[in-house]
């Protein structure tokens, strides 16, 4: 027994002492002191090293996109390195093309910043803004997904463009002593001015979902930033083929407000899938948008439909639905929006159908 404890006692004090060197390595030996990022040969930043170029940036108030938060899985943090970030790192070389590296391009969330670093940024990133808002309401639109309404405080207005997404800044709290962004796309009306609306769906154990779902109450401050994204209606009168699946709703939500406050009658088609009838939701609303659209059709997709709900809609995947029901429809402008596997998907079926792929429009969240 006493060799036991003894040996206990050994390796819980081999086990301090590393934690202890380690502890002193990080203050002393990664201590890169004082660097300089310089942004477009115009701007230099005097930043404290050892942080990622994304963080670096982000404390700055310069926000550059990140669908994942900064953790290297989404590829949306690009941004063209002139000098100073050392060798590719293989977490970054599967999100960039051989012609992004020839120019440069790096995934900031993945640069250290350890010395003076030399980038260039796109300007309309420069304009990007941090909003204080107040959550005015929470919604449960089903059992896993809910709708955040934000009201603008300072600045109060927000100028975005329907299908544009913004961060939201999750706080530390009780369970996660972690700070960081993720993204979610707008699905308010453009003339709701001052407000900004948001549909989240639930992951278990997310950082900010959790957040949001279980420690965000109506009255609390809340910061996001954006817009961001280049996903749009283009300026067509093309027929449209809407795909999304559960908060995908919401980029598609905010262009049929769109489509509606212009009047448009462009053919539109929405095939919005889910699995079983309570995930369905916002269907009142899209039948408000059949009656103010006259070209307009939503098509819900039940992948396990109740046997005793009497469902006589759509059924299977949603790529199902789309491949059995869609035809000539080379003149088509697709508008998707859902998990990578989905989008994949659905553009085979989509370029099956003969719809170009330059005329296939998404932002590919992961």
């Amino acid at each position: 027994m006493g060799a036991t404890v003894f040996s206990v006692f050994v390796i819980s004090a081999i086990g301090a002492a590393l934690a202890t060197v380690l502890v002193i390595a990080e203050r002393y030996i990664t201590n890169y002191g004082e660097c300089a990022v310089i942004i477009n040969d115009d701007k230099t930043l005097q930043v404290q090293g050892g942080s990622s170029l994304l963080e670096t940036l982000t404390q700055q108030k310069i926000f550059i996109p990140s669908a994942c938060g900064g953790r290297g899985s989404c590829g949306y943090c690009k941004v063209k390195v002139v000098g100073g970030a050392g060798p590719l790192l293989p977490t970054e070389e599967p999100y960039l093309s051989e012609e992004e590296r020839a120019a440069g391009m790096r995934l900031s969330c993945q640069v250290k910043v350890r010395n003076d670093v030399r980038i260039e940024i796109p300007e309309e990133l420069l304009s990007i803004q941090q909003y204080e808002c107040v959550c005015v309401d929470i919604r449960d639109l089903t059992y896993d997904i809910k709708r955040f309404r934000f009201e603008l405080k300072e600045p109060d207005r927000m100028r975005f463009v329907p299908g544009q997404y913004v961060q939201v800044f999750t706080p530390a709290y009780e369970g996660s002593d972690e700070e960081v962004y993720r993204a979610y796309s707008i699905s308010s009306n453009t003339t709701d001015e001052g407000f900004i609306e948001l549909i989240v769906r639930l992951v278990p154990n997310g950082i900010c979902t959790t957040y949001l779902f279980e420690h965000l109450k109506a009255g609390d401050p809340v910061k996001i930033n954006g817009p961001y994204g280049h996903f749009r209606l283009q300026d067509t009168d093309a027929p449209i083929i809407f795909i999304a699946g559960g908060s995908g709703m919401a980029p598609i939500n905010c262009m049929l407000h769109q489509l509606a406050n212009s009047g448009s009658e462009r053919q539109a088609t929405y095939y919005f899938g889910v699995n079983t009838p309570k995930d369905l939701f916002f269907v009142e609303e899209m039948k408000a948008f059949e009656a103010r659209l006259p070209h307009f059709r939503f098509v819900p997709v039940l992948a396990m439909p109740d046997e005793d709900s009497g469902w006589e809609g759509e059924t299977g995947l949603v790529t199902e639905a789309l491949d059995r029901n869609l035809d000539r429809a080379e003149s088509y402008e697709a508008y998707l929006c859902g998990s990578p596997g989905m989008i994949n998907a659905t553009v085979a079926v989509l370029q099956g159908h003969g719809v170009q792929v330059e005329n296939i429009f998404y932002d590919k969240f992961s």
